[in-house]
């Protein structure tokens, strides 16, 4: 797991070695285990290590006999069967990140096809002059692009980018206005209107600071629902995830996992217990003294189920205040999701003892966990669009939002509606495109490397993929449960997470510690983006009215105020929110 950055100059300069400085910088946070960097004219690679495979001999770039360079973020958890594939090759390390570099010359822009894992690669081959960027099909691993007069310039965070001189921090209003209503921007677009991402899935080949070629490689198979016994359909389950789990613990340092308590955390918790000699260490989060349910009961029954040792970690209201401003720093491409509160702090624990975290990102859209997912599969008349109302629909709060908002989603969705395909499987396909790529990803990122620790995703693999999307529906959803195949797997592996019982969603109290301290809507108001977005009387307002239905609304102006100070007015503080704000 690493940060990975660099240029290809359109005129075939050697890279300026101050920018490269930079990008370096920029993204150190993400490998505190050394940097390197590989540079020939026209084109700069860098990369900053968390060293978690081949610990000793894993640095990177890594050269090939030829010249040929890579630099990769994330992890191939095939390496060992690749390099079997491979054997009339010589390599250099026992690096999992190696094997793509040998496939490159063999396969060209389909180098990445046979890759089972997270990634973002950058191979340079200086016979051809072409560098190759790849990213994995569900985006698990970021990696951003910005063009212009110097060439085609990429970087595993937009913020490192902007940091090089290499993209202004200029603010697109329709994407600002997506973040607004839906909590993250859609599609390859940022908030940054100079700044895209590659696509999931996306490889490209470039030369001279120009694309050449592009090759994409989906997620989720094609084709509608398979049918299949109950029992069978049990057994592949078990099969494929049991796989799945054990390739996603190939590493060389410590590792352990996120405990919610829920149906995917405990799925994982029950394969992991069943592959491992010695107890799993959970990390569970809790939010004492508030009236949202706490997860932590459960999640310590089930560890004592299976000998696990759990690790409980309270987010009070004083974490929510005094990690508020370095969460907004993480977050650089901003996801206003209030889960990044808690899986930051879980981030900051586990470092202490693991390097690598298993997390349940990817269950309930693979498996049809999501309660819009019953509607979405109603047929027409009966059925509906699954997005709710924008988070500020109504509140008259914002001065002139764009009106054409939701033409990101719209455009996904209908992607997302392909022969064969199921109402259900097209609602799924378009939160794995979206919600789960832009969204659930992003903060996992951020908020993991900011405190040094890989986030791995075992559902999230192409096996799992390929046989859960192509469940039958009834499979997926049943008596008005989500998830119906993959509860009953975990009533058999792990009884003791009730895992038929009905299920209270998962909440961060963000509306009631902010209804405490309503004194923040007068900073927040003063806010630059804020005040431009809003009439500052209505801001304040809302804060001292702030209950349920309005806490959401108030915590993303919360967030997104620190956001811009940090990200676009470039501004750090080392105080809480309030001492943040309340800062010129």
């Amino acid at each position: 797991m690493c940060g990975i950055a660099g240029i290809v100059t359109a005129d075939g300069r050697l890279p300026d070695a101050a920018l490269l400085d930079r990008l370096t910088t920029a993204l150190a946070h993400r490998g505190p285990d050394g940097s390197g960097r590989h540079v020939r004219p026209g084109v700069g690679l860098v990369q900053t290590r968390l060293a978690i495979i081949d610990l000793g001999g894993g640095r990177q770039p890594i050269l090939d006999s030829v010249g040929r360079a890579i630099v990769a973020n994330g992890e191939i958890y095939n390496y060992r069967e690749l390099r079997a594939e491979l054997a009339d090759e010589t390599f250099a390390t026992h690096s999992d990140c190696e094997p793509p570099l040998h496939l490159w010359p063999r396969q060209g822009a389909d180098f990445a096809a046979g890759l089972r894992g997270m990634y973002a690669i950058a191979v340079d081959d200086p016979q051809t002059g072409r560098v190759a960027l790849a990213r994995d099909p569900f985006g698990i691993k970021p990696l951003y692009l910005c063009e212009g007069p110097f060439g085609l310039a990429f970087a595993s965070e937009p913020q490192a980018l902007i940091a090089a001189g290499l993209a202004p921090a200029n603010l697109d209003p329709k994407r600002l206005a997506e973040v607004l209503q839906v909590q993250f921007t859609t599609g390859t677009a940022t908030v940054f209107p100079a700044i895209r991402r590659l696509a999931p899935g996306e490889t490209l080949v470039v030369e001279r600071g120009r694309v050449v070629e592009r090759r994409r490689r989906d997620a989720l198979p094609e084709g509608g629902p398979l049918d299949g016994d109950p029992e069978s359909l049990l057994a592949t389950l078990d099969r494929v995830l049991t796989e799945s789990v054990d390739l996603h613990q190939r590493a060389d340092v410590p590792y352990g996992m996120f405990l919610s308590g829920g149906i995917d955390s405990s799925a994982l918790l029950a394969a992991m217990a069943r592959l491992n000699p010695r107890p799993v260490l959970a990390f569970t989060a809790g939010f004492p003294g508030t009236g949202v349910p706490d997860e932590r009961d459960h999640a310590r029954a089930l560890a004592q189920a299976v000998g696990a040792r759990h690790v409980e970690v309270e987010f009070g209201e004083a974490d929510f205040w005094d990690l508020l401003p370095a969460v907004a720093a993480a977050m650089d491409d901003p996801a206003a999701d209030y889960a990044c509160l808690p899986t930051f702090k879980l981030a900051r624990a586990a470092r202490h003892e693991v390097e690598v975290i298993l997390c349940g990102e990817g269950g309930d859209e693979l498996f049809g966990g999501y309660g819009r997912y019953r509607a979405a599969m109603r047929p027409w008349p009966l059925g509906r669009k699954m997005r709710r109302r924008g988070t500020f629909d109504g509140l008259e709060i914002l001065r002139d939002l764009p009106r054409d908002w939701r033409a990101g989603l719209a455009a996904t969705e209908h992607g997302s509606r392909r022969p064969g395909r199921s109402r259900l499987q097209a609602a799924q396909a378009a939160d794995c495109a979206d919600w789960l790529a832009n969204d659930l990803l992003v903060k996992a990122d951020r908020c993991l490397m900011a405190n040094g620790v890989e986030g791995r995703v075992p559902f999230l693999d192409p096996a799992v993929a390929a046989f859960a999307f192509r469940l039958p529906d009834a499979m997926k959803v049943r008596q008005g449960m989500g998830k119906w195949l993959l509860r009953q797997w975990l009533h058999r592996a792990l009884p003791a997470a009730r895992p038929f019982d009905k299920k209270r969603g998962f909440t961060v109290p963000v509306a009631e510690w902010i209804a405490r301290r309503p004194e923040i809507g007068q900073l927040v108001a003063r806010q630059p983006l804020i005040a431009e977005l809003a009439r500052p009387e209505a801001v304040e307002r809302l804060f001292r009215a702030c209950d349920r239905n309005t806490g959401f609304a108030c915590w993303t102006l919360l967030f997104l105020a620190l956001w811009h100070r940090r990200h676009v007015l470039g501004r750090h503080c080392d105080g809480d929110a309030f001492a943040a704000l309340g800062d010129g």
